[in-house]
């Protein structure tokens, strides 16, 4: 399971937080029950509603046949419709499975273009996930993608387009009337929680990922949550560190990790804060640390910057890969390195950057045990459910996004829709 470690919990601060987290741990029992007025977003919060064994077998059965028949698997969508899919598909995708292709993410024509290329003399299946189908990036990259397969495979390419939208959106209608596959996004919750349900499971078990093992893992980590209370919750720890220091001027968080299979899993963290957290003129920035490359370049900020930044490690506690440094006989004075084990030496600079920063901000470890689908799948529940808590800690609806919407208005407004 997580573990949560804080590397500098002063005297001069410990008696304040536990003050804080003591008079505020009510906010766990009433986000544990679910709360009436947030009744239409926290289908997540109870794994089984979405990622049921049914539901399981579904996703595994279709995936083994696209498995089968694919080259490229094309996943068509932006923010929360393909963060989590791709941050697991970029950590753990198994050889021999389909080569996946992210459209739907940006209006770039070269991007497109290239993606097109890509796609020249393959087996090509698509996956469009769009909640309400009219966020304009995954609708415009549909209509191209759509086109290339009917014109590929004519009457055939309704076998190799799937959708995943809302029941009884256009994206539905569309599906019916030319044939596709249609898989229900959960109505009743929003794009950047849905990493355990269709959304997110289609495409990982493409990639070959234990989906099974994944759902295991978010369950697991939900019955601790809903076990234990505060203040050994870990869920209800990390989002009252998050608050105090927040109220204590830290306005910036920086999830920094020393393995660089996290990097996808990065943005997905991300989404998941600035936009549930990131309103009423309050929120608490979210940035990544991709370590050791940017040590060299944001570590100089970290070490001697204003004093505006947190600091959370991820770390995996057990070594799963190994490379041995030898010699090859020339001076170089890196001796002292051999027989080291690249594990061992970048574990020793994740503890080294951990004893420097934390003299100079407040900074906290997650460690997991192994990097796999079963603890992807307790990332997701943990940072799912402590955001809930942060946000509520913080005074703001953690799953409403009325500022993403500002810039659709103009966009739409300029292109000429019509409403």
């Amino acid at each position: 399971m997580i573990k949560l470690r804080i590397h500098n919990k002063e005297e001069e601060w410990k008696k304040e937080y536990d003050s804080f987290a003591d008079r505020n741990k009510s906010v766990l029992s009433l986000a544990r029950k679910g709360e009436e007025e947030y009744k239409d977003s926290q289908g997540w919060l109870d794994t089984k509603e979405w990622a049921g064994e049914e539901r399981i077998r579904r996703l595994e059965m279709l995936a083994a046949d696209i498995r089968q028949n694919a080259d490229v698997f094309v996943l068509i969508g932006v923010g929360g419709s393909n963060n989590a899919a791709r941050s697991v598909i970029k950590a753990l995708q198994l050889p021999g499975t389909p080569e996946i292709v992210y459209a739907g993410n940006t209006l770039s024509a070269h991007a497109l273009n290239r993606t097109l290329e890509k796609l020249e003399g393959k087996s090509i299946y698509i996956n469009c996930i769009a909640k309400n189908f009219e966020t304009l990036e995954p609708g415009a990259a549909f209509r191209v993608l759509r086109k290339y397969l009917h014109e590929r495979y004519g009457s055939k390419a309704a076998e190799r387009i799937i959708a995943t939208g809302t029941a009884g959106s256009s994206l539905e209608k569309l599906c019916e009337d030319n044939g596709y596959m249609f898989l229900e996004f959960p109505d009743n919750i929003g794009g950047r929680y849905t990493a355990i349900s269709n959304v997110g499971l289609l495409p990982m078990a493409v990639a070959g990922i234990d989906i099974r093992e994944l759902v295991r893992g978010a369950n697991d980590m939900q019955k601790e949550l809903h076990e234990e209370d505060a203040p050994g919750n870990i869920a209800y720890q990390y989002a009252s560190l998050r608050n105090f220091f927040y109220n204590r001027g830290y306005r910036i968080e920086m999830l920094a990790c020393f393995e660089p299979r996290f990097k996808y899993f990065f943005k997905w963290w991300i989404q998941l804060f600035a936009e549930s957290e990131g309103k009423e003129s309050k929120g608490i920035f979210p940035v990544a640390g991709e370590y050791s490359e940017e040590l060299h370049s944001v570590g100089q900020f970290l070490q001697d910057g204003p004093p505006i930044i947190f600091e959370t490690f991820l770390d995996i506690k057990e070594r799963q890969d190994s490379f041995l440094m030898e010699s090859d006989g020339k001076k170089d004075y890196f001796d002292y390195l051999d027989g080291k084990d690249f594990w061992y030496i970048n574990k020793e600079a994740y503890k080294a950057t951990v004893t420097a920063h934390s003299r100079k901000m407040p900074c906290f470890t997650l460690e997991i045990d192994r990097l796999d689908a079963y603890h992807f799948g307790q990332l997701f529940y943990f940072f799912q459910f402590a955001c809930y808590l942060s946000c509520k800690l913080m005074g703001v609806n953690a799953f409403d996004q009325p500022g993403v919407e500002a810039y659709k208005g103009w966009m739409f407004k300029a292109l000429g829709k019509q409403g």
